[in-house]
């Protein structure tokens, strides 16, 4: 029986993608290395600590990876409270409120930074609707490491047969399956060259989940 829904956040919930992009690759410029979209595409779903560590060794950076955060993060803050195009997925708000007014635990746990995490939360008002967040940032391992989603199982108080994530990203979904907890995979406009391949359920619209689908989504787990 579904008691529990774990939330990635980008992609799933609001689209910072544009703005994150338009940071990282203002980092990329400040520090003078050319990351094509092949490579930043492959970074999704990790941490923005782990994505700068890779970048220093990669391209033998004579700085420190926390250097490249700050750089990224202060460029991605302006963005955040400057860019009027910042909004919430489509759907994803009567998602929430459907799944909370039925008594499901709702569970953030994301590969942002906590800071990021409680703007979004702060901005779209979403804090009374969930019972706990998570940042990978906070991890010694990002995604698709399984830890963020063992964590938040544990957070939300249900055993993880009990649970589901939806993710947007490969790392993601790699993550809930390591982990063992029933994946759903969206796959929306903002998606690019993700795979859905390990996904118990790939959907496009969050109509497809709402709460009288969700509930049987376990009961049909082989």
């Amino acid at each position: 029986m579904l008691k529990a829904v774990i939330f990635d956040m980008d992609g799933v919930i609001v689209d910072t993608e544009p703005l994150h992009h338009k940071a990282y690759f203002n980092m990329f410029e400040n520090v003078k290395i050319d990351v094509s979209e092949e490579l930043y595409q492959s970074f999704t779903g990790q941490s923005t600590m782990n994505i700068c560590k890779y970048l220093c060794h990669h391209f033998n950076l004579n700085k420190l990876p926390e250097e490249l955060v700050q750089i990224k993060r202060k460029a991605f803050t302006h963005l955040f409270f400057n860019d009027p195009d910042l909004q919430l997925i489509d759907g994803v708000r009567d998602l929430i409120e459907d799944y909370y007014n039925n008594n499901l635990t709702l569970i953030l746990a994301s590969s942002a930074s906590m800071f990021t995490i409680d703007n979004v939360f702060s901005r779209f008002e979403l804090n009374p609707f969930f019972k706990a967040k998570l940042s990978g940032a906070d991890l010694k391992a990002s995604k698709p490491h399984p830890e963020i989603f063992i964590n938040a199982t544990e957070a939300s108080g249900y055993k993880k047969e009990n649970c589901i994530v939806i993710e947007d990203s490969t790392n993601g979904i790699k993550a809930a399956h390591s982990a063992g907890i029933y994946c759903v995979g969206y796959k929306s406009l903002h998606s690019k060259n993700q795979n859905y391949s390990l996904a118990n359920k790939v959907i496009s619209d969050f109509k497809e989940i709402d709460y009288p689908n969700a509930s049987k989504l376990l009961q049909s787990k082989n």
